[in-house]
């Protein structure tokens, strides 16, 4: 069996912070895949009518209680100032909701059913991409966590270090184009959209950036990991060579 090449605490080192930046990636991606907060802003919404009791600002009156009161309208029609008001909504791949105005909570449509039909194939393709990223991430995982306990060859440990990182830089690729193609397919949406979802103002919310902090740990993840595998490969040729020169020496020179 061939000696290990490397230090050992070195070599676990290496594979604990391979398989914590891979761990911390999956985490990621399933708490941004499954929130509802990739983008959020605000819609310029009518007022409706005041009805019974209500009053403020977030309705329309148009006949005062008020009997003194000879002001039979309180807004302005012309500017429009006061006939809207501003709603905040946050979307997400599966579901966007927004407040609701004179009410508590909010309500929620799946914004599948709010995209174009000529993108809901992207957006399809893009839950699928972020589906397989999630997979892949899992995968991952579990074969760093083998590796990282799995001491009877270093030979077999390379083998499952090299399949590790194919398998991450795999899940990065995945997820980079799963966030591209969302984004794009959010802002076909904003354009194209149904009358009564389209925002006034918007931004890319926690969920997104959480996202893009999922890729970014995978893939130095996986540079951690193909490091790994290189600096031990090197190693290990580095030390056959030795041997070789040293056995060259011995039989040059025997003992006697």
């Amino acid at each position: 069996r061939m000696p290990a090449s490397i230090p050992e605490a070195d070599r676990r080192h290496r594979a604990s912070a391979a398989f914590s930046l891979s761990f911390l990636s999956l985490v990621f991606s399933i708490t941004a895949f499954s929130s509802s907060y990739w983008c959020e802003g605000t819609r310029k919404v009518a007022k409706p009518f005041c009805t019974g009791e209500s009053k403020g600002d977030l309705c329309i009156r148009f006949n005062s209680p008020d009997a003194n009161n000879s002001q039979p309208v309180q807004y302005i029609w012309e500017t429009g100032d006061d006939k809207f008001v501003e709603r905040k909504f946050h979307a997400g791949i599966w579901y966007s909701c927004e407040e609701m105005i004179n009410e508590e909570g909010e309500k929620c449509r799946s914004f599948i059913s709010l995209t174009p039909v000529s993108d809901r194939g992207v957006l399809w393709l893009s839950i699928v991409a972020e589906l397989l990223y999630v997979i892949l991430l899992l995968m991952g995982n579990i074969l760093m966590s083998v590796e990282m306990c799995y001491y009877s060859s270093v030979i077999d440990g390379l083998k499952i270090n090299a399949f590790s990182a194919v398998v991450t830089v795999l899940a990065g690729l995945l997820g980079m184009v799963a966030h591209m193609m969302y984004t794009t397919v959010f802002q076909m949406t904003v354009n194209l959209g149904p009358e009564d979802w389209r925002p006034h103002t918007w931004d890319y919310g926690w969920s997104y950036c959480l996202a893009w902090a999922s890729f970014a740990c995978c893939m130095a993840s996986a540079v951690t990991t193909i490091n790994k595998y290189t600096k031990t490969i090197l190693e290990f040729k580095h030390k056959r060579k030795k041997l070789e020169r040293s056995l060259k020496i011995k039989y040059k020179f025997p003992d006697h």
